[in-house]
């Protein structure tokens, strides 16, 4: 199906675009009302996101509303672990909570490596919804989390300020450790194929708890597994977007990804020297949504100004806020379309 707006796709493949491409991540969320209806009417985050009509109305829902240039299919990135063999619950004003964790060679045992087409279905049928309601009127985003930051819900159970569990199997046991996260990379890259095939145009990979690791650390726990899903998707643009790994910027600019994401803490003049030939996504504070309009669009300009207009997609530096004024969300997206045409 022939796309009627394929800026992002141009600007991934580093092509020229006649205005910036501009989604956040979390656009389909708390922020919209009709959002919170929905949710209400499955009942639970759960039952949303895996019932394949519900999730495809929420992803095209920030087309409709907020009038960005591409969905991201409503999913979580802890479906994965799940689909190993680790189911997780979300709970309210906690997050997601693994009530069994993986510790030992016996735990590794109990897992296996996903198959998307019957573990995952419900995401792969969102997918083809979503992608026959949408009729090409903009991209659909598939992604995953990076292995290492599934690693870290699957040994620790829960959120964590330090994921010190986590950290302490790298440590304490590097065998472990290199077997789940291989067991996770390749039912990643099995995942991500399967997205493409339902309908995805491009895929982004989560590294959301990157910053957590030293410089060190991350070449050996995280940068090696990325790259493995990096080299098996050749289908399609692949975005990696590594929340907090400053320290790594030159190394993922080497990994075969079209897409290098940027959080608010990254210099993006460095970023540009750092990644040269790479199309960059970001990277704006989701605070700054916080503000007047005035200022909205006086640091989206400041940010265009920065990265330039080729070559680049607009976003925030993670995912928006839920109590976000969608009002502000649309300021941020009219500006960046006013400021870079």
């Amino acid at each position: 199906m022939d796309l009627k707006n394929d800026l992002l796709l141009r600007a991934a493949r580093g092509e020229n675009t006649e205005r910036t491409p501009v989604w956040m991540m979390r656009q389909a969320g708390r922020i919209l009302a009709e959002y919170r209806a929905v949710r209400e009417k499955a009942g639970s985050f759960i039952a949303l996101a895996t019932t394949p009509e519900l999730a495809a109305e929420v992803t095209i829902q920030p087309v409709d509303l907020l009038g960005v240039d591409a969905a991201i299919i409503f999913s979580d990135i802890l479906v994965v672990p799940e689909a190993m063999g680790l189911p997780y619950e979300m709970v309210e004003q906690r997050g997601p909570v693994f009530p069994a964790t993986v510790h030992t060679s016996a735990d590794l045992q109990k897992l296996h490596v996903a198959e998307p087409e019957t573990d995952l279905k419900y995401v792969l049928d969102a997918i083809k919804i979503t992608k026959q309601a949408l009729a090409g009127r903009v991209p659909l985003i598939g992604f995953a989390g990076a292995p290492f930051t599934i690693f870290c819900y699957m040994t620790e159970g829960k959120g964590s300020k330090t994921f010190s569990v986590a950290k302490k199997h790298l440590y304490a046991d590097p065998e472990f450790s290199h077997s789940l996260l291989q067991q996770i990379t390749d039912s990643t890259i099995a995942y991500l194929k399967a997205q493409i095939a339902a309908g995805a145009d491009l895929v982004q990979v989560f590294d959301s708890w990157a910053g957590i690791l030293s410089p060190e650390q991350y070449q050996v726990f995280s940068l090696p597994y990325i790259k493995q899903i990096c080299d098996a998707i050749t289908e399609v643009p692949v975005t990696v977007f590594a929340k907090g790994a400053f320290f790594a910027r030159k190394e993922i600019g080497e990994l075969s990804c079209s897409v290098v994401g940027l959080d608010w803490n990254m210099d993006v003049r460095e970023s540009r020297e750092l990644i040269p030939g790479k199309t960059l996504q970001g990277n704006l504070d989701p605070c700054v949504l916080y503000a007047s309009y005035d200022q909205i669009r006086l640091e989206v300009k400041k940010m265009l100004e920065q990265f330039g207009t080729q070559r680049y997609i607009a976003n925030l530096g993670h995912g928006v806020y839920p109590d976000t004024d969608p009002n502000k969300v649309r300021c941020f997206i009219d500006a960046v379309k006013e400021f870079s045409s």
